[in-house]
């Protein structure tokens, strides 16, 4: 095995056997697929599917959940020239970052770019080359247990102070009733790109700005992203468990899908698995828009999704193309929205009947999807990825009571300015 794909290096990568013997002539392609939540099975299906159908091999490599570190493993392996992945799924701040190590898919598109959203189409051309198709559409939910709301009278919360006292009533009430498990409201703490979401979220909501606004300002250091950072602090050990300062995607969803927790701030694959026959709030779950920061803020949900993306070191990249191709058609994007609830980037799923009634809150939240917040990727290049970092480090110190907000925005807006290098962030 390659040294790049080495367990120690890439924490817990594993390659599945080929599903295919195939004749001499077959080619294997190897594509990285996410574990998370149902990602895995669903990218290995469609895959499978392809193999099958061109009489080629696949291999399925397993790359780590945590996004920071699956970009530190492509890094790793494209900076090398490696061959040893042939298809990339990336996350949606990717394409600036890796674009000059993928192939130009325009070649092989035949225009089917033109069925999927306009902006993420346009997030994925790196200098006028299209690096990835896209694969899935995500943004910020706020999920909530239905039958929690209605036991204890309360509404779906407009504000972050309205969710903050229904949390702390319900969680109390509930343990005082016998489950000492209960939390008000779990949601991903830890210091990584989940938490740039959930902060950029908040303080977008407070009417903080954008960390950076798209002139190249660092806006970061204001009055409101300050509040916005203080409040969510005021939640940790109160109506979320400290251990939410540890928790990614899925630590989140398992307190929340185990019934302890009143609400959930995710991404829109909890809500198949929340519905799953194995779990116990099956039917208790509404998505709702996450909550404004109060008066005068607004509904804020931060832009994610993966694409699929071809290293130019493939050895068989018109191959490996006709897979990406076939893993982001919309009979397969239907699939998915129906079995695992993953949003489609292609917009006229979104008047799917089968796909609406599977998942209600696709037509309902519609607006979400299409408007949510990106990250400032555009505007900083290469360096967002040292942008995010310092961003969640400094959220992740106020959280935790290490620094308090104006100190860390402080430190953060000086880190941010020499970054830029005065605002000229190319």
């Amino acid at each position: 095995m390659n040294k790049f794909l080495q367990p120690s290096l890439a924490h817990g990568v594993v390659i599945a056997c080929a599903l295919f013997a195939g004749s001499a002539q077959a080619a294997s392609i190897k594509i990285s697929c996410s574990g998370v939540g149902q990602e895995l099975e669903f990218c290995k299906g469609s895959a499978e599917a392809w193999a099958k159908k061109t009489g080629n091999e696949v291999q399925i490599v397993t790359p780590p959940n945590d996004a920071s570190e699956r970009l530190a493993l492509y890094q790793q392996v494209l900076s090398a020239g490696s061959d040893k992945i042939d298809v990339l799924q990336v996350d949606v701040i990717w394409p600036g970052l890796l674009g000059s190590h993928l192939v130009d898919l325009k070649a092989y598109t035949k225009g089917a770019e033109k069925e999927h959203f306009e902006g993420f189409i346009a997030n994925n051309t790196n200098n006028g080359r299209l690096v990835a198709m896209p694969w899935f559409a995500n943004a910020g939910l706020l999920f909530y247990r239905k039958d929690l709301l209605q036991k204890y009278g309360a509404k779906v919360p407009g504000t972050w102070d309205e969710l903050a006292a229904s949390a702390k009533k319900i969680q109390d009430g509930e343990r005082a009733a016998g489950n000492d498990k209960m939390w008000g409201f779990v949601w991903q703490g830890r210091a990584y790109e989940g938490l740039t979401c959930n902060a950029l979220e908040w303080v977008a909501s407070f009417g903080g700005g954008s960390i950076v606004e798209a002139d190249g300002k660092v806006s970061i250091k204001n009055p409101n992203a300050a509040k916005a950072l203080q409040t969510a602090a005021s939640w940790v050990g109160s109506i979320s468990p400290t251990a939410v300062l540890n928790y990614a995607e899925e630590e989140a969803r398992g307190v929340f899908q185990a019934g302890n927790a009143v609400f959930m701030r995710n991404w829109p694959y909890a809500w198949s698995l929340a519905q799953g026959d194995d779990s116990v709030i099956r039917g208790k779950v509404g998505v709702a828009v996450l909550p404004k920061g109060g008066a005068g803020g607004r509904n804020a949900a931060t832009l994610g999704g993966e694409s699929l993306a071809v290293s130019k070191y493939s050895k068989h990249a018109a191959l490996a193309a006709d897979l990406v191709m076939h893993m982001t058609s919309a009979a397969v994007q239907k699939d998915r929205a129906l079995r695992g609830s993953f949003n489609p980037t292609i917009g006229a799923l979104y008047k799917d009947p089968e796909i609406i009634k599977a998942n209600p809150f696709m037509g309902e939240l519609y607006g979400t999807f299409t408007s949510a917040i990106a990250r400032p990727t555009t505007v900083t290049g290469p360096r967002y990825n040292q942008v995010s970092n310092q961003f969640w480090n400094a959220s992740h110190e106020v959280l935790s009571g290490k620094s308090k907000p104006d100190e860390a925005l402080g430190r953060l807006e000086q880190a941010l300015g020499r970054l830029s290098r005065g605002g000229k962030w190319n």
